[in-house]
């Protein structure tokens, strides 16, 4: 009995350590500043870059590794219909993106749990 109640309570303090992990997209706010991780792929997918041939044709390098470690400003936040939240994001020292871009969109709850964006 003494094993079945410990395994109970492992069990439980497991499942509220998952609980806290959970990252909440709604408190994210205009100037919070964020930092670009390590996409899941290649490319990043929750946060709208563009193609590598619009970067170039507009004159600038596509170059999506040096992104990592980036500490970017919300300048935005968008609740859209189908529930999800879009933000805006520009660098926080003031450089463009790739040269070329000021402001991105982001999907932030999907871009939260894939690791693409991190909380600082």
């Amino acid at each position: 009995m003494k094993k079945f109640v410990l395994a109970l309570m492992l069990s439980g303090s497991f499942l509220y350590a998952q609980d806290e992990t959970k990252i909440n997209a709604n408190n994210v706010e205009v100037g919070d500043v964020l930092e670009i991780g390590a996409p899941v792929t290649m490319n990043y997918k929750h946060i709208k870059f563009p193609r590598a041939n619009f970067i170039i044709k507009r004159g600038g390098l596509a170059n999506y590794k040096a992104l990592q470690g980036n500490n970017v400003v919300v300048t935005s936040v968008e609740n859209k219909k189908n529930g999800s939240t879009e933000i805006k994001i520009k660098r926080k020292d003031g450089s463009r993106f790739f040269r070329t871009h000021t402001v991105v969109a982001a999907d932030i709850s999907n871009a939260l749990a894939s690791g693409e964006l991190l909380m600082n």
